[in-house]
């Protein structure tokens, strides 16, 4: 008798075990999905500045329609990665669809930026400077966003690494390798250089 009960209390403690490992993986993950639901917010913030940033340039820089069409074409794909990559936000494939596709906006940006230098009036536009000063807090609520959300994509993708809870990972197999949101292009990390 005292076998089978001590044979109990072992496999009720393994079970206690593995329910507290699985309730920390679901816990992490929901950090990391929440951490990207911060992005997601500041994301859409910057891609409805867009449209309203290129309207504005678009009187002044005539000359410059291949220019506003790229950051238009560009905003177009980062919308649509971001609806990929809310979706699923533990999907590898589209949080690098997302890195490659913010990357090539802020690019586009910055060859924007650099270009309105060249003219004065749309500088001096008092609706296109505010526009440029809520993109540029807009971009660093992204990057505190995005550093949030690839510190819990790191802590979930340490737990779940670590032995046994990869086992208990693999078991239930909902626990995949989160990727980290990242920009691809080293051009992009640059600020654009601007001379007066």
């Amino acid at each position: 008798m005292s076998g089978t009960l001590i044979f109990l209390v072992v496999l009720a403690a393994l079970v206690v075990f593995i329910i507290a490992i699985y309730n920390r993986l679901i816990a992490l993950k929901n950090r990391f999905k929440n951490g990207f639901a911060q992005i997601d917010v500041q994301l859409q913030r910057r891609h409805d500045l867009v449209p309203n940033l290129v309207e504005t340039a678009r009187a002044y820089m005539t000359h410059e329609r291949e220019t506003l069409t790229q950051v238009t074409e560009a905003r177009n794909q980062a919308v649509n990665a971001r609806q990929a990559a809310k979706a699923n936000p533990d999907n590898a494939n589209a949080m690098g669809a997302l890195g490659k596709a913010e990357s090539m906006l802020s690019g586009s940006l910055a060859n924007f930026f650099a270009l309105s230098e060249n003219y004065p009036d749309l500088k001096a536009n008092q609706t296109m400077s505010q526009l440029m000063e809520e993109l540029t807090s807009t971009e660093n609520r992204i990057g505190f966003a995005r550093q949030a959300f690839n510190d819990a994509v790191m802590d979930y993708n340490t737990y779940r690494e670590q032995f046994p809870n990869n086992f208990i990972a693999g078991l239930f197999g909902s626990f995949k390798h989160a990727e980290l949101l990242q920009i691809e292009t080293p051009e992009a990390r640059k600020a654009p250089s601007v001379s007066f």
